[in-house]
């Protein structure tokens, strides 16, 4: 029952943009049960609920569902990545609480490694 696609890339960018799930759900007028079963592909949302979750989470149906790629640029993902990261609350690293510093040279060595691969890519 359900479509795993779908299941996984709403759980992924839900996680992304710093919601859990019943923060997620608060914004959409729904229970937290609901969105669990939505990100175990065990219930599907009705339309109006689709265009609420792709609102929300700034992405298309198309991709939510399956249908199409991402059109997201390489800024794009690294913003919402360490958005993701400033707003994420009890991450480690190197075993102690990450601090200020820590995410923004974990941002900076992701803006790094996605420089060098667009360079290599249109060689």
């Amino acid at each position: 029952m359900g479509d795993q696609l779908f299941a996984g890339r709403l759980k992924a960018l839900r996680v992304e943009r710093g919601f859990t799930q019943a923060q997620f759900a608060q914004k959409l007028g729904i229970s937290a049960s609901t969105v669990g079963m939505y990100e175990q592909a065990r219930r599907e949302p009705d339309n109006a609920t689709l265009a609420k979750i792709c609102e929300l989470l700034q992405t298309s149906t198309d991709y939510l569902l399956g249908i199409s790629p991402p059109e997201r640029e390489v800024d794009e993902v690294i913003q919402d990545f360490t958005h993701m990261l400033e707003n994420q609350q009890g991450l480690m690293f190197n075993g102690r609480p990450m601090s200020t510093e820590d995410r923004e040279k974990i941002a900076a060595a992701i803006r790094v490694a996605a420089a060098v691969a667009v360079a290599n890519k249109k060689r």
